[in-house]
């Protein structure tokens, strides 16, 4: 497959880079259908992880960003994950931020993206998971949940508790987003007092939901790389206090200092790819010395080879996730990085 992608990447770089997003994507979707696309990859890699109370097929997962409305379950399900999560979806419809508003920057083998949380919202979300064959057959799918862009930042955790109440239903475990740059005023939610009160209300929301239906659903928390040891020791620790399940490191950085001789590289917007791999290292080992083995760190940042992956789990993390990786690798990064988990 590698070779193939290496074949049609120069041609998706000639087009805008969400035209080419979306038109790869719909492909894959006919591939799927038609009956051909797992003839075009390989087979999963077994490599069953046991992560909260979740059987993991492989440790290798999609993260989300790249199916933000679960239209493309069934077609990403094929290439090897041992997990996807999609979203990040919102109460409500909303169509984010102007276009242009994804940029590749090929000699970072990094993006900029400022896409703002555009999604159907989540009930249209929830109905595609629902007539999904993964879902159906009992893969593995996480949930990341935001808020509007139109919700006060002080009524920011209504948004969350509707989005946890939504998908309850169907995810194998939810993501609360709070990291994103991209929505004004969203990244003042890792702060003390308004990350207390967000995972006090999702707290008191999970034990009702839990109540309702006899299951208690993982949440975890995805946090940004901009942060000082400061900070990660308070979100760690508020993490532990209100029962959390996992934390997510991390997500795009608003430091562009790598990238700014480059064309592209002074856009608004997070930064992912390759630039974001060491400070997701730092995050997530200074996680590690604080959590010790209490809870479990999911990786993702500037994975683009199966001994990037091996440095995450070495730094800490239990799972990984891919998304900019495969911009640039295509779909054999998947196994790639499944075979160097194994091995390790």
């Amino acid at each position: 497959m590698i070779d193939r992608y290496s074949l049609l990447r120069p041609w998706l770089f000639c087009l805008d880079p969400e035209q080419a997003h979306n038109l790869t994507l719909t492909n894959l979707d006919r591939a799927q259908r038609w009956g051909f696309l797992d003839k075009l990859v390989s087979k999963p890699i077994a490599d069953p992880q046991h992560v909260c109370g979740i059987e993991f097929p492989n440790p290798v997962g999609l993260a989300a960003g790249l199916d933000k409305d679960g239209k493309h379950i069934d077609a990403l399900a094929t290439l090897g994950f041992g997990f996807l999560e999609i979203g990040t979806v919102t109460p409500r419809p909303q169509p984010g931020n102007p276009k242009p508003r994804m940029f590749r920057l090929p000699e970072a083998q990094a993006i900029i993206n400022r896409m703002g949380f555009n999604n159907d919202g989540v009930q249209a979300c929830v109905a595609r998971v629902r007539q999904s064959q993964f879902w159906q057959n009992g893969g593995i799918l996480g949930l990341n949940i935001g808020k509007n862009a139109s919700t006060p930042i002080e009524d920011a955790a209504s948004d969350y508790v509707l989005g946890m109440e939504s998908v309850y239903d169907i995810a194998s475990y939810i993501t609360v987003n709070i990291s994103s740059p991209n929505t004004t005023n969203l990244r003042a939610l890792q702060g003390e007092d308004m990350l207390r009160d967000l995972l006090r209300n999702l707290d008191d929301a999970r034990k009702r939901l839990s109540d309702r239906t006899g299951i208690r659903k993982p949440l975890f928390l995805k946090i940004a790389p901009d942060l000082d040891q400061g900070d990660i020791h308070l979100i760690a620790d508020l993490l532990m206090e209100f029962g959390m399940d996992a934390v997510i490191a991390t997500n795009t950085t608003i430091s562009l200092d790598a990238v700014q001789d480059i064309e592209h590289g002074k856009e608004v917007g997070g930064l992912s790819g390759a630039p974001v791999r060491t400070p997701s290292n730092i995050v997530i080992k200074a996680l590690k010395a604080r959590l010790g083995d209490q809870l479990p760190i999911i990786g993702v940042g500037g994975i683009l080879s199966g001994a990037d992956a091996r440095e995450k789990i070495r730094s800490g993390a239990s799972l990984v996730q891919l998304y900019s990786g495969l911009i640039y690798r295509g779909p054999d990064l998947v196994n790639e990085c499944a075979r160097a988990l194994r091995s390790a």
